[in-house]
């Protein structure tokens, strides 16, 4: 009996191999066709690599929620910042961005909304909307006095992920 299990577990180990080198192929290939056409492409390689995704709508899913809670974390440090900051042209800029932030947040909620029930479409409309809404904080900023704070910094991310998503929904 050992004898007949050793061809069988042989065949076992190969298709396995198989499985690993094909999944990494595959991840390799999606990632080889969205990050070329976003606005970061080595930041887009390194965050979809390292999220062990290879299917595109999986993609989708884990770019949103990742904007979605970064789009919160940066509502509460725009919130933060505008209620601990003595300066009142920062208090204004902050405030703002808050504002800014909160529409992030709702327009990401929406985007994940409308990839549950398949409008890709929209998926896109809505986080074309969110980058907007990004854009409009960090235009805040171009005149001093100078944000030190990591708010800058965030959006630039934010940016970065939505122009994944971007890809992404036009992907499916």
């Amino acid at each position: 009996m050992a004898k007949n299990s050793c061809p069988i577990i042989v065949s076992l180990v190969e298709v396995l191999l198989f499985t690993i080198i094909s999944n990494a192929a595959s991840s390799t290939d999606v990632i080889s066709t969205i990050c070329p056409k976003t606005s970061n492409p080595p930041f887009c390689s390194n965050l979809l690599k390292s999220s062990g995704i290879t299917n595109i709508k999986g993609l989708a899913v884990y770019t949103l929620n990742l904007t979605h809670t970064n789009a919160k974390k940066s509502l509460t440090l725009a919130n933060s910042l505008a209620k601990t900051t003595t300066n009142p042209q920062l208090n204004q800029r902050y405030s703002s961005c808050a504002e800014s932030y909160d529409e992030v947040v709702g327009d990401i909620e929406n985007a994940q909304k409308n990839l549950a029930i398949g409008d890709f479409n929209a998926v896109n409309i809505v986080t074309s909307g969110a980058m907007t809404e990004i854009d409009d904080c960090q235009d805040k900023f171009v005149q001093p006095p100078k944000d030190t704070s990591l708010l800058l910094k965030n959006g630039k991310t934010l940016n970065d992920i939505c122009s994944i998503i971007l890809v992404v929904s036009n992907l499916l």
